[in-house]
């Protein structure tokens, strides 16, 4: 799979422009005092060592970075989380999509450098969450004015705001779930156990997340400029650690009716048994009394009674009368 440049351009002054030699820019940028925000952003898609060569290069990332970025940790295998590399910073993100037909949970990975006067996201698999994002951003100069940070800031909530999105849609599933539990539909153990399964797979996305985030708006090691930017973190943080909340009782409350629907089905596999014991003991009666009877014995009492057949299956069936009288009583029937 070829890299794919999805695309790279300067901004300036609220306004975009395609970019040149990226280190010419670079040095432009910085040197410029005159626009302290502008920054060029680079968006790339599953990258190679040898394809993110080039932006390496001009951009000086940190190794360990860059390792990550180009598939080190493999598709979907890294752990959310923020690592601070000489004054860049490198983010991971686990973004999420919910299949309505299947009710399952999909996991991509997007990952974000953050430097002076620079920015570049890199997106892993086919999951696209920072699709529109650039053209938001470019149609309002207030948040191309935030800089670099303002990008990252972007990118942390359009995944979070799906979290949210994710979180209504578990909620659903979980009461359906609970209603067909407690009902006297039949319920497959196997959906139940899916559905934790779900459940774990957004946990490990969101859980991760919430201290690196806090390490963004709230650490005094954060590279992010005080004021409005960082304001905007700890809202994206405070939606998350709602969706943690959620997240963390889902489990909770999934382990619940995992437990009372087995419950249940033994109960169930114990109302059977003393069916099946009432029925076999009802059928045991007329069996002992034919057998008796059909022994054929010369001085057998009622073998030459002419009612003697007639007693026999009249007493059968007063037998299994009064059983079946006392198992209905009892509940077993």
């Amino acid at each position: 799979m070829a890299v794919v440049i999805v695309d790279r351009a300067i901004y300036e002054g609220g306004r975009r422009r395609e970019a040149g030699d990226l280190s010419d820019e670079l040095a432009r940028l910085r040197a410029d005092p005159a626009d302290p925000a502008g920054f060029l952003w680079i968006g790339l898609k599953d990258p190679t060592q040898e394809e993110f060569d080039s932006v390496d290069t001009e951009l000086g990332l940190h190794p360990l970075a860059v390792e990550d970025a180009v598939g080190g940790g493999g598709e979907g295998r890294q752990r959310a989380k923020v690592e601070l590399y000489d004054g860049t910073v490198f983010v991971v993100l686990k973004p999420l999509r919910y299949i309505d037909r299947t009710s399952d949970i999909e996991t991509g990975e997007v990952m974000i450098f953050v430097g002076d006067h620079f920015v570049v996201t890199v997106r892993r698999g086919e999951l696209a969450p920072l699709s529109g994002i650039r053209s938001e951003i470019e149609a309002d100069p207030e948040r191309l004015a935030l800089g670099p940070f303002g990008v990252l800031h972007a990118v942390l909530d359009r995944v979070v705001d799906a979290y949210l999105d994710i979180d209504s849609e578990v909620e659903e599933d979980l009461e359906e779930m609970e209603s067909a539990v407690f009902s006297s539909a039949r319920t497959d153990t196997a959906a139940i156990y899916r559905l934790k399964r779900e459940v774990l797979e957004f946990r490990r996305a969101v859980v991760p997340l919430a201290e690196p985030l806090k390490l963004l708006h709230a650490s005094p090691r954060s590279p992010v400029p005080e004021g409005e930017i960082r304001l905007q973190l700890r809202d994206v943080s405070d939606h998350l650690h709602s969706v943690i909340d959620h997240v963390e009782s889902y489990d909770d409350l999934l382990s619940g009716i995992l437990d009372a629907h087995l419950a249940q089905v033994s109960v169930q596999q114990n109302d059977d048994m003393r069916k099946i014991s009432a029925w076999v003991a009802m059928a045991a009666v007329p069996t002992m009394i034919a057998g008796v009877y059909g022994m054929n014995f010369t001085h057998m009492p009622e073998l030459e009674w002419r009612f003697g057949y007639g007693y026999a299956l009249l007493l059968m069936a007063v037998s299994c009368g009064v059983l079946y009288r006392l198992f209905k009583r009892s509940g077993w029937l």
